[in-house]
């Protein structure tokens, strides 16, 4: 199983801004859309992206990537913070970091690399991240 790591580098840079405002995966998938059409990059079926993102919130929720924030963290009852895996995953995959293309290789030879057990072992190994 493959993931589209951008897409899910969007939603967890989200997760990570949205103290005080309501999570919305299907608006950052449109987002998501229009700045990949903005490079020049096909995007596909617009719906299917927003059905995508919004798989990937459940999915991220119940593999224990992000978690409902706390009032004190600026909770609105809609709203996420990063887990430890979560804030693992994001170092691992985020474009801005150099080289985070072979983290992302390595994530794609995995069964199902967001499957809570095979993520904690491929992310344990230093030479990953």
């Amino acid at each position: 199983m493959t993931y589209d790591w951008d897409l899910i580098e969007r939603l967890l840079h989200e997760v990570q801004n949205s103290a005080g405002t309501s999570f919305a995966p299907r608006k950052y998938a449109e987002e998501h859309a229009a700045a990949k059409a903005a490079e020049g990059e096909p995007v596909g079926d617009l719906d299917h992206l927003k059905q995508q993102a919004a798989d990937l919130e459940a999915l991220l929720v119940k593999h224990h990537y992000i978690e409902p924030r706390t009032t004190e963290e600026g909770g609105t009852g809609s709203n996420f913070a990063l887990t430890p895996r979560g804030s693992s995953l994001l170092a691992m995959i985020d474009s801005s970091i150099p080289g985070n293309d072979h983290p992302r290789q390595v994530l794609d030879e995995q069964a199902d690399a967001l499957d809570p057990a095979t993520f904690d072992e491929v992310a344990s190994k230093a030479q990953v991240a």
